[in-house]
């Protein structure tokens, strides 16, 4: 029987090597991505983080940084890291016909069966000049037996420059080295509040966490840290996830660029996120027959007064039709909208889905069939999105996401291609 095998790949701080990438001006230079509304810091080059810059700070909290380190800015691009995430989803499918997409910038691919035909040390570091050559990006690959194990050899790449960006943790003293020297809080799955609670059981290490009792962990803990135990010993027990489960509920909600006032202004983003929504959920091939969403003013200006509300939507028949949905959502915001208020943040979530195949119809209820129109506008946007919209979404949209240092979508808009003189 072949050995297990797992490589998780994970990219280099890959929001600002997007940026990077298509600015060979910043080589070597810091680089700092701003989350939405340019709040806080979402990602940051290796000089950045040389700097002192921490995950999460917020912006203001680094001004005074800017000029003195010619420290570049960037809003979320997320059109661009879509597409550079999905350029690299694509070559590494080409390198393994089984992958999982973990998240937008990682994926585990599984090697079992290669042991007898390529050294996994050569075959990572072909995963990475592979990557490198074809897309720009850099990326770290760690190799084990169990995906833990390649979680923890993937930690150990990045931390460690002399692996080159490489480990294979094959070999169960190289499993052992690793552990002994990585905190409890970075194994998967752990994290800083349950390793501060594993610190009362004097398990401070991944080996400390790895040598304790299965039966033990599971019975004070969970089930799943019990796994990550048995995982750190190499044994199998999270097999690869091809498909991506179906989600439960899809949400779409942003925080404001600028305060909303108006009830005018409100229908326009909650037609927006509620246009959006509806487009997930028809890429997802369901139907939603529960709908809420909500409106808030900051809840951290103690110099205004606070106000939340929602409302719920029970649909008769399950629907993905974006004209439905948008009716609803707008009656339910006449139903708890308040005059006299400066809101922040607003949203929508949809759940409760049931498959197309699955659908129970009303006897009573008539609801035309639109798929030919949905997948018509939806593969329009497709190509260029907000191409088609619905005239309840606004055109000028003020209250719209601030990205003040947001750069060109190089990959997705032929408006933004990059010209050479």
């Amino acid at each position: 029987m072949s050995q297990t095998t797992f490589a998780l790949v994970d990219c280099n701080n890959f929001y600002a090597s997007c940026e990077r990438l298509f600015r060979p001006d910043l080589k070597d230079k810091p680089i700092v991505v701003l989350s939405n509304n340019d709040g806080c810091v979402i990602s940051r080059s290796k000089e950045a983080k040389a700097l002192g810059i921490r995950m999460g700070i917020p912006f203001f909290q680094i001004a005074p940084l800017i000029k003195r380190y010619d420290i570049t800015l960037f809003s979320s691009n997320y059109a661009l890291y879509a597409d550079m995430s999905q350029r690299v989803m694509q070559t590494l499918g080409n390198l393994s016909p089984r992958i999982e997409v973990y998240s937008i910038d990682e994926a585990f691919l599984d090697l079992s069966g290669t042991h007898s035909l390529f050294d996994m040390q050569i075959l990572g570091e072909t995963i990475q000049s592979k990557i490198l050559k074809d897309i720009g990006l850099s990326v770290g690959v760690g190799i084990a037996p169990t995906k833990t194990l390649a979680k923890l050899a993937n930690y150990g790449a990045k931390h460690y420059p002399k692996t080159g960006g490489v480990v294979d943790l094959s070999l169960k003293r190289r499993q052992h080295n690793l552990m002994k020297i990585t905190p409890v809080s970075e194994v998967w799955g752990v994290g800083r509040q349950l390793s501060k609670k594993l610190a009362f059981m004097n398990i401070k290490t991944a080996w400390d966490l790895a040598c304790s009792n299965p039966a033990e962990i599971r019975r004070l803990f969970s089930v799943v840290l019990e796994r990550t135990v048995r995982e750190l010993n190499g044994e199998n027990c999270l097999s690869l996830e091809e498909i991506a489960p179906a989600k439960k509920q899809i949400i779409s909600s942003r925080s404001f660029g600028e305060r909303i006032t108006n009830i005018e202004s409100m229908r326009e983003a909650i037609s927006s996120y509620a246009s959006r929504a509806s487009e997930k959920l028809r890429a997802e091939n369901q139907l939603s027959k529960f709908m809420n969403i909500f409106i808030t003013t900051s809840q951290f200006n103690p110099n205004t007064p606070y106000y939340a509300k929602s409302q719920s939507v029970q649909f008769i028949t399950p629907t993905d039709d974006t004209r439905i949905i948008l009716t609803a959502a707008n009656q339910a915001l006449e139903r708890i909208w308040k005059d006299g208020f400066a809101y922040a943040k607003a949203g929508i979530m949809l759940a409760d889905f049931s498959y197309k195949h699955q659908q129970q119809l009303d006897f009573f209820h008539n609801n035309p069939n639109s798929d030919k129109l949905m997948k018509t506008i939806d593969t329009i946007n497709q190509k260029s999105r907000h191409t088609l919209f619905f005239a309840s979404q606004g055109i000028e949209q003020h209250w719209g996401m601030k990205r003040d240092y947001l750069s060109p979508a190089y990959t997705t808009n032929w408006k933004d291609l990059m010209s050479v003189k």
